[in-house]
């Protein structure tokens, strides 16, 4: 660790423990979790692309997104109760599995994609949640250019998937 990464640190400290203080109890986590895990994501930023140029900024944006983490977790952990049944593990492990194949399936269409758009749409569907700053960091482009493209490879994506699985029939009504 540096000096400069030290002076990062102590001079984020406090406000990173106000606003995990402030947005962990929206997402049902501790504040303490949040910071150790917007310090990671931190550790990572700057070792990829170097501390952040405004720093508090970077540091509430990364708070609100370990925050959107914590609660697609809590959404799909099941807490232990002693005192209730518990339910069956396939009611829990059936969506679970179906998601995951839905997943895997849409990388692969996605791995057919022109261009740079096969690591944008797996930068996208990462379950890390990146910023577009990571992501454009990571793939070496401007922040800028990445909505028009990821319009562009979602739409490509769209017309792959509906020629893929073809557009369902009318019911019900007549042509």
């Amino acid at each position: 660790m540096t000096d400069r990464d030290r002076a990062l640190i102590t001079e984020l400290r406090p406000l990173l423990a106000a606003e995990a203080a402030a947005e962990a109890p929206a997402a049902g986590a501790d504040a303490e979790d949040i910071e150790q895990d917007v310090w990671a994501r931190l550790l990572r930023y700057t070792r990829m692309a170097g501390p952040p140029a405004d720093p508090a900024r970077w540091l509430r944006r990364a708070v609100r997104a370990e925050v959107r983490c914590a609660l697609r977790r809590t959404r799909r952990e099941i807490p232990y109760d002693p005192t209730r049944a518990q339910p069956w593990v396939g009611a829990v492990a059936e969506p679970l599995a179906l998601d995951a194949e839905r997943r895997r399936a849409l990388l692969a269409v996605a791995g057919q994609l022109p261009g740079r758009c096969p690591a944008l749409v797996r930068a996208l569907l990462s379950g890390t949640d990146p910023t577009y700053r990571e992501i454009s960091s990571e793939l070496g482009m401007s922040q800028g250019s990445m909505g028009p493209l990821r319009s562009r490879c979602l739409g490509c994506l769209r017309r792959m998937l509906t020629a893929e699985v073809g557009v369902p029939e009318l019911r019900g009504k007549e042509r």
